[in-house]
């Protein structure tokens, strides 16, 4: 769900970028069907996601979510999260997100016919309607979180998400600065691990 927040810690090299996206589309364990580099984006995406598991910001952005949300608070957590890295980019990475966003939507566009059918669905998304850029407008979070209460099988409180967006709106963003912190020093903790 956060695919921006993985794309920003992950390094720069297409095959890279396309793997640490695939992280939400490949389960189990992993074998020789993608390219070492791929591979090694997917492997940097289930870093991230067990280090964000349990920290202690992700865990305190969770608890400010009214708890009638109850397991959606992460998924929530995480779209916040992809807000605030969008609305802050220019902070913290030297390309400009628009720049950037193309050159993921290319490297995306070349791996697309190796990807499973799910995620090239989804990539094709993306492109088209720009999300990665898109996740700096209030809106745009409202209407995708109206989506993916659509996707869930059971009944969800997700479409009404925005609304603790904006309730918590400061907090949140407190607590996004001092995970994105930990989670660049934990990524550079990696270097050569991968």
């Amino acid at each position: 769900m956060n695919y921006l927040f993985h794309l920003y810690l992950s390094p720069d090299t297409p095959a890279e970028l396309v793997g640490s996206i695939l992280g939400d589309f490949v389960k189990g364990r992993l074998d020789a069907t993608y390219a070492p580099d791929v591979t090694r984006g997917i492997v940097l995406h289930r870093r991230v996601d067990s280090f964000s598991h349990d920290h202690p910001a992700v865990r305190r952005s969770r608890l400010r979510i009214d708890e009638s949300y109850g397991h959606c608070r992460g998924v929530l957590v995480d779209v916040y999260y992809d807000h605030f890295m969008a609305r802050t980019w220019n902070r913290h990475h030297p390309v400009p997100l628009p720049v950037f966003a193309r050159h993921v939507y290319a490297a995306l566009q070349s791996h697309l016919p190796s990807l499973p059918l799910s995620m090239q669905q989804m990539a094709t998304r993306m492109i088209t309607h720009d999300w990665l850029t898109s996740y700096r407008d209030e809106a745009v979070i409202a209407r995708v979180l109206e989506r993916l209460s659509l996707r869930l099988r059971r009944p969800n409180p997700l479409a009404s998400g925005a609304r603790e967006l904006r309730r918590n709106y400061a907090g949140l963003e407190e607590d996004f600065e001092e995970f994105r912190e930990a989670a660049v020093a934990y990524v550079e903790g990696l270097a050569g691990e991968i």
